[in-house]
């Protein structure tokens, strides 16, 4: 999820998993693997700096990791690929860093402080950083694979937590064309518009693409959302030039196939950067307070407090402040059934 170091962490992730003593095994060893790359790389980098191999320090950004390395964009604007010093921690695309550019490989000896974190779970519920320093997430979503609600405000609230704008797009509009189809997305984005947030519709290589790109001007933005949407391709349409590698969904499921595998960053039109994010089937907040979900969503606020009882729950106790507000049309039912889902998820490990 995205977090703000001001406050308490806030994580996107799927439900955490308990794993057994021969996959715990696995998971050691490779760590233990990544461990002993990494340190063979850091200490080829500081035999380079220590023999003065490297040029001066200079700031950057990071454009995309690769393992032990990443990729860094100089102020010159020249991108060089880079070691990762052990003692760094995660680096990733949208970090501020100090490094040293070398002739063929260069070492980051540095990481400046992050404004914001987006942050998800490995296959075994690890949380990672994805992204850093964005200050506006563009959620997308698609006729296929099927959009949810559910989905959609879970995003909302980490963004809504970390004080980001959250803008809505609904990309491959083309489908629409079916009825069918058409009702069904109606319904999922029903709730928002009322609530103020921006929905905008694409269709992939055509279709809202420049009004897209000034949405994106003067930002740092993320494309967030499940695999097979079409975030790749919206990139692709906005940068001929980056030409990242898309898949089509998968014929007999309708689910996307994950393409990009590493959160990557590119210049936009009008000074914004946009980073492009690997696609996820599930998107959890187990490790948000009570507090911190109903923060997030923001017709709950002026009534969290006023319900009779001070413990209310918000299911069916009587003279709770966001049951009646469904009565009076001031909160969608959607929206309070995926609070509810959200409140029960909350630090419940998944068996198996």
């Amino acid at each position: 999820m995205l977090d703000s170091p001001s406050a308490a962490p806030n994580n996107a992730a799927v439900s955490k998993r308990k794993i057994n003593r021969r996959q715990n095994w696995r998971i050691e060893r490779k760590q233990q693997e990544r461990a002993e790359r990494a340190e063979r790389a850091a200490t080829l980098g500081d035999e380079a700096l220590a023999g003065g191999q490297l040029g001066g320090e200079q700031r950057g950004r990071v454009i995309a990791r690769y393992g032990t390395q990443a990729d860094i964009e100089g102020d010159d604007l020249n991108v060089h690929r880079c070691h990762l010093r052990t003692h760094l921690g995660s680096v990733v695309a949208g970090d501020k860093v100090i490094f040293c550019a070398g002739e063929e490989t260069g070492v980051v000896v540095a990481r400046e402080e992050r404004s914001t974190e987006l942050r998800r779970p490995d296959k075994f519920g690890k949380l990672r950083s994805v992204a850093a320093n964005v200050d506006r997430v563009i959620i997308v979503i698609a006729p296929y694979p099927e959009p949810h609600g559910g989905l959609i405000d879970r995003y909302l609230v980490a963004t809504e937590n970390l004080g980001a704008e959250a803008v809505i797009l609904l990309n491959k509009a083309d489908l629409l064309d079916d009825p069918f189809l058409a009702e069904s997305v109606d319904i999922v984005l029903e709730p928002y518009a009322p609530l103020g947030y921006t929905t905008i519709r694409a269709q992939g290589k055509f279709g809202a693409i420049e009004e897209l790109t000034r949405l994106l001007a003067g930002h740092t933005s993320i494309l967030v959302g499940q695999s097979g949407v079409g975030k790749t391709t919206l990139v692709n349409a906005m940068l001929p030039d980056a030409q990242q590698r898309v898949s089509e969904l998968s014929p007999d499921k309708q689910k996307g196939r994950h393409t990009t595998t590493t959160a990557r960053l590119f210049h936009v039109p009008g000074g914004g950067a946009l980073i492009d994010s690997p696609g996820i089937r599930e998107f959890g907040l187990w490790h948000m307070s009570r507090d911190e979900v109903e923060q997030g969503f923001r017709e709950f606020r002026d009534r969290i407090g006023h319900c009779r009882f001070r413990d209310c729950h918000h299911q069916s106790e009587p003279g709770c402040a966001l049951t009646d507000a469904i009565d009076s049309g001031a909160i969608h039912p959607a929206r309070l059934d995926s609070y509810r889902r959200i409140i029960a998820s909350l630090d419940q490990p998944l068996q198996g």
